[in-house]
C-alpha cells in the first residue's frame, strides 16, 4: 500500500478532502445555520450584548426635600443610571425593587442636608437589585462613587476651600487603559462569539460528516477501500477546517471589521495558522462524540456536553484565577482556554509567536492526543 504522502497517498487525500466538501455544501440547512453563525449570530452579540452599565433605573427616597438632597439625587445621571422618579414610602421603593421596575433605590434620610451642613456624620443607603450580580455589583460601585465624591465636595465647601479643592497633598489616580481604550464591549463580545462559534463547528461538522457515513451506511464502504483508518478520518478534518476558515475570514472582514471598528493589531497570518490548529485540536473532540453517537440528533446533544464545559473553563466569562482549584486544573486541558488567550493576544494587542509560542504548543500537543484518541476509538469500532 502506498504511503499517506505518496503521490497516491496524496491524491486519495485530494479526493476524500473534496468529496467532504461537496457533502457538506450539499446540505442546505446545515450551510444555512453556519452562514447565519458566522454573522448574524456574531453581530447581535457585538452590537447587543454589554457588560457595561447604563441607564439603570433608580427611584429616589428622599426624606429630607432639602437643596441638598436634591443635588445629590441629581448626580444619578446617564449614562450610569436614569432617573425613574420617587418613591413616597420605603414600603414603595421595596415594591419598585421586587417588581423589576427600578434597578436601585436612593435612601435619603431626613435631615440630610442640616446634618451636612454642621459637618456631622450621615448615612445614605442605596438599595441595589443583584439579581444580576455584575450589574447590581457595578451599580453600588458607581453609586459609592458619586456619593463619596458629593461627601468631598460638601467637605471642601464647608471648610471654605471653594472650587480649588483640599489644600496639602493629594493623591490623583490617573488611569491608562491599553488595548481597549473606549472599553468597547463589542470588540470582547464579538470575539468571543467568534471563538464560541469556531468551537461549536469545530465539534459539530466532523462528527456530522462521520455519523452521516453511518446513517447511509457507506462507511462500511470506506472500510474495505485500500483507505486506512487515517486517510478516511483526516480529510473530513482538513474539509471542515477550511471551511471554518473561510467562515472567520467571513466574521472578521465581513462583520466586525466594517461594522465595529475591531483594530486586529496583530499578524492576520498567524490568527488564521493558530485558528486552523485550534480547529484541528476540537476535531478530534467531534471524532470521539462520532464514535459514540448513533444519529445526527445524538451529535447534537452530545456537542452541548462537550461545548459547555470548554466555554466555562476558557477564561473568557470567568478569570482563571477565580475559578476553585480543581476547575483550575481542568482549564488547563480545555483547547478553548489557550486559543482565548491566542486570538485576544493577536486581535487587540498584537502579540507574536514570541508571548504565545507556549499556547500554540499546548494546542498542539492536545490535538495530537485527541485526534489519536478519536481514531484510535474508530478503528477499534470499525476494523
Amino acid at each position: 500500500m502506498n504511503t499517506f504522502f505518496s503521490g497516491a497517498g496524496l491524491r486519495r487525500l485530494r479526493v476524500m478532502t473534496h468529496k467532504e466538501l461537496l457533502q457538506l455544501f450539499r446540505d442546505v440547512a446545515l450551510m444555512v445555520f453556519f452562514l447565519y453563525a458566522f454573522t448574524g449570530d456574531i453581530y447581535i452579540a457585538a452590537s447587543g450584548v454589554s457588560m457595561q452599565l447604563k441607564n439603570a433605573a433608580i427611584a429616589t427616597l428622599d426624606g429630607d426635600h432639602s437643596l441638598a438632597s436634591r443635588e445629590l439625587a441629581s448626580r444619578f445621571q446617564p449614562p450610569y443610571f436614569q432617573a425613574a422618579g420617587s418613591a413616597g414610602t420605603p414600603q414603595q421603593a421595596i415594591r419598585h425593587l421586587d417588581d423589576g421596575d427600578v434597578m436601585a433605590v436612593l435612601d435619603i434620610p431626613p435631615r440630610f442636608g442640616e446634618r451636612l451642613a454642621r459637618g456631622e456624620q450621615v448615612a445614605v443607603q442605596l438599595q441595589v437589585d443583584t439579581s444580576n450580580s455584575v450589574l447590581g455589583f457595578l451599580a453600588s460601585s458607581y453609586g459609592a462613587q458619586i456619593v463619596g465624591r458629593y461627601g468631598l465636595e460638601v467637605a471642601a465647601l464647608r471648610e471654605g476651600l471653594g472650587s480649588g479643592g483640599i489644600s496639602g497633598p493629594v493623591i490623583q489616580a490617573d488611569t491608562r487603559i491599553w488595548y481597549n481604550p473606549n472599553q468597547n464591549d463589542a470588540w470582547f463580545m464579538g470575539i468571543s462569539e467568534l471563538l464560541t462559534v469556531i468551537t461549536l463547528f469545530a465539534i459539530l461538522l466532523p462528527a456530522a460528516a462521520m455519523v452521516r457515513e453511518k446513517e447511509r451506511g457507506t462507511i462500511e464502504q470506506l472500510m474495505v477501500t485500500p483507505l486506512s483508518a487515517f486517510q478516511i478520518l483526516f480529510p473530513k478534518v482538513i474539509a471542515m477546517t477550511l471551511v471554518i476558515l473561510a467562515g472567520t475570514a467571513i466574521a472578521l472582514f465581513g462583520v466586525l471589521g466594517p461594522g465595529f471598528d475591531l483594530p486586529m493589531r496583530g499578524s492576520l497570518v498567524l490568527f488564521f495558522l493558530i485558528t486552523a490548529l485550534y480547529v484541528f485540536t476540537t476535531a478530534g473532540l467531534g471524532l470521539l462524540a462520532a464514535t459514540v453517537a448513533r444519529n445526527l440528533a445524538q451529535v447534537g446533544m452530545l456537542t452541548v456536553v462537550i461545548l459547555m464545559p470548554m466555554l466555562l473553563l476558557s477564561g473568557a466569562w470567568t478569570p482563571i484565577e477565580a475559578m476553585p482549584e480543581w476547575m483550575r486544573i481542568l482549564a488547563w486541558i480545555s483547547p478553548l482556554h489557550y486559543f482565548l488567550d491566542a486570538a485576544y493576544g493577536i486581535l487587540l494587542k498584537g502579540t507574536g509567536m514570541d508571548l504565545l509560542w507556549d499556547s500554540v504548543l499546548a494546542m498542539g500537543l492536545l490535538g495530537v492526543l485527541v485526534f489519536g484518541a478519536g481514531m484510535g476509538r474508530f478503528g477499534r469500532q470499525f476494523g
